[in-house]
């Protein structure tokens, strides 16, 4: 996933309502319109919010004869998820570091206090 798709992906779930709409699409597949009785806002509004997350590759559109279902795309979810491992197995090295050093300057200490 190069930076610029990620980059979408975390914007468009920077909204509210888009994290809402991704919620309810894992649930199941859903139309528009079906998506919009949940929301004080217009179709055409939550149209755009679909738009936002079809074009982060977080949501895809099908045709079944007059209905068009948004269907959650959860690949990519798998994918965001090993770019977000990859940091916190980071920050969990630093983390067992200080943990060690911490554990290493206690010890001095006590090493310190018996001998006084």
């Amino acid at each position: 996933m190069n930076d610029d798709r990620l980059s979408r992906v975390f914007a468009a779930l920077g909204d509210p309502t888009r994290r809402d709409i991704v919620a309810r699409l894992a649930v199941g597949d859903s139309t528009v319109g079906q998506l919009a009785e949940s929301y004080d806002v217009s179709v055409q509004a939550v149209s755009k919010h679909v738009k936002v997350l079809e074009d982060a590759g977080l949501v895809s559109r099908s045709r079944e004869a007059q209905r068009r279902p948004c269907h959650l795309e959860a690949e990519v979810f798998d994918l965001m998820t090993k770019w977000i491992e990859r940091y916190r197995m980071a920050a969990e090295e630093r983390f067992q570091r200080l943990d060690t050093v911490l554990a290493d300057l206690s010890e001095s200490d006590e090493r310190q206090g018996e001998a006084s």
